[in-house]
Order: structure tokens, then sequence, then C-alpha cells
């Protein structure tokens, strides 16, 4: 049954440009402009009509856009719940511009070996997290370590928490890799692999969707019976002020936005794709988190009830649900 019949989430794309060269990821590869204070005012505007609650600022590397300040300020101010995720390397001499704005702020970490961490983000980081998480707490912030696992470094995974997150009083978020495209991650996690995480996400200071690790026990999406809701719940806008449907990953078509999305989402066209969500032949086995987790949160399944505990959690944790709270 369908609980929310509206959007929830918008993955804003402010630039797709980035300062680090992450295998598991195509983004910086693409040419790219940044985007405009007045579309992201007038998109604003058209997201809360949609009934959009979350806004994720995102990349490439958000923090290149000189900007993102004043998009958070704006959001925050219209309501929004903001999200951004960062590699670190700029965090520290903007982290002052960017206090008290950002609802979730992650920084992403893939081990505690800085060599390790390196060479898989191809550009050298890790004291730049480091030292970000420093400077947030030192600013009364309160970010979470983004950790991405794939089968070659979730041996790393105990020592993030026990030397990083755990000491500062962080939250561990546990990102299963995903692969698109053409870019692969390496081998799947397997089974018993799959069973260490799950175990793991019930640690205190760990989040992990456990819907996640069920999605992948069963193989991902099937279109037969698609569990994904990407279009439905999930509004993608690129750095060239475009709707990108049905969800970023796939990009199977770009709508000119020209200052008008409400219009342009509710318009037949987009909701003939939209409805096709889940169901495409490059939707088979997907199981992209950032799609998937909104898709859970909106229907009851076995994934909704899946995903409820971890959640509830998560906003416990860090106080999120006061948030929500001033906004309902």
């Amino acid at each position: 049954m369908r609980l929310v019949k509206h959007p929830v989430l918008c993955n804003y794309y402010v630039t797709y440009r980035c300062n680090a060269k992450c295998a598991f990821c195509d983004i910086w590869e693409k040419p790219s402009p940044y985007i405009t204070l007045a579309d992201v005012t007038q998109n604003l505007r058209d997201l809360k009509r949609l009934g959009v609650s979350v806004v994720d600022f995102t990349g490439g590397e958000p923090l290149l856009h000189r900007q993102l300040p004043e998009f958070l300020a704006l959001a925050r101010q219209m309501g929004f719940i903001t999200t951004v995720t960062t590699n670190g390397l700029l965090y520290p001499k903007n982290a002052g511009k960017l206090r008290g704005l950002v609802d979730m702020l992650h920084f992403s970490l893939d081990s505690a070996d800085r060599a390790t961490h390196d060479l898989g983000r191809g550009v050298a980081c890790y004291d730049f997290v480091l030292e970000s998480i420093r400077v947030a707490k030192e600013l009364g912030e309160r970010p979470d370590i983004l950790f991405t696992v794939f089968r070659n470094n979730l041996a790393d995974l105990e020592a993030v928490y026990r030397d990083i997150t755990q000491p500062n009083g962080l939250v561990l978020i546990i990102n299963p890799a995903f692969e698109y495209g053409d870019i692969a991650t390496g081998e799947q996690l397997t089974a018993a692999e799959l069973d260490y995480l799950s175990a793991f996400g019930k640690r205190r200071g760990v989040y992990l969707n456990e819907a996640f690790i069920q999605l992948r026990r069963d193989g991902g999406n099937h279109v037969a019976d698609p569990v994904c809701r990407a279009a439905s719940t999930t509004l993608v806008i690129s750095p060239s002020n475009e709707l990108v449907l049905p969800c970023y990953h796939l990009g199977e078509q770009k709508f000119a936005i020209q200052g008008q999305l409400y219009d342009l989402y509710n318009a037949p066209e987009t909701q003939r794709l939209a409805a096709l969500e889940g169901r495409l032949p490059q939707c088979e086995g997907c199981t992209i988190n950032c799609y998937m987790q909104p898709s859970f949160a909106v229907e009851t399944s076995k994934y909704f009830w899946q995903a409820l505990p971890s959640t509830l959690k998560y906003n416990w944790e860090k106080g999120t649900w006061k948030r929500l709270l001033q906004l309902a």
C-alpha cells in the first residue's frame, strides 16, 4: 500500500565536477556547468509545492560550488531538510560558512588506512577527512562518516568504527557499493559478508539500512515486480537545470526546466516516463541505494518494515527527529 504519493527527496547536482577521481564513480569525468542561484530559488519553490521535504545538494564535489552556503541557507529558510556529502578536501576552509546549514553532513571515508582510502579516491584526502572531523566538532556540528563497502575494504570497517567514529562520537553509515552502467565495483558481497554487515549494523553508533541487505539477497530490483520508486519519490536536477528521468544513473531523458519544474514534473510525458520506474530492462537487478532508500519509505512492503528500525535509530541517535518536529 502506497503511504506517500508525492516525491520526498531531491538529488540536486550543483555540479558534476569533482576534485577526486574515485574508481567506483564516473561523475567526475563529465564536463559540467554550475547551478545558478536564480534557478535554485525557483526550483526550491516548486519542490515545496510538489511535497519534497529533503534536498541533497550533491555532485561531483558539492563544495566546489562557491554559492553552496547560499543554497543551503535558502533551503533551510524554506523548511527543507538539507544534506551534503563531501570528500573533505574543501570542508576545513569552508566549514564556518556551512555551520548550522546542513542537517545531515557526511564525510566519505572508506578505510582507517591512509594509503587504502586515498588509492580508492584517486587523491590524497584521508588527512583532510580527519581534519574535517576535528573542525566540524569544534564548530558544534555532528557529521557522519559514510563508509562505502566493497569486498576489498570490508575488513577495514572495524578499525574505522573503533578508531575514528566511536572516539569522536560520530555515526558510522554503512553504504554497500553498487554497480551501474560501465562502472564495476568488484565482486559482489557474499551471503556471509552480507550477514556480517547486517550484524555490524546493529551496533551502537552504526546506521545500516537493513533493507539494502535484503534487496541484495533477493537479487536486486526485478522488472516484473519492481520495488524501485525512483521517479515518483525522487527528483533529479542536473547542473544544466534539467529534470533527469527516471533516475540519474539511467538518465533516459532530460527535460529543460526553464522555471517550470512543478508543471514539468506533472506533465503527461514526464509522468509516462516516471511510470516506467523499475520496469526498464536496465532496472533488472538494480540496488542503487540513493533511490532504493526513498522507495522503501513510501509504501508498505517487507523492505519498508526492514528499513524502519534503522531509520528510527538514525534519527534518534542524530537528533534529527527534533528538526522534523520543527517542520511538522
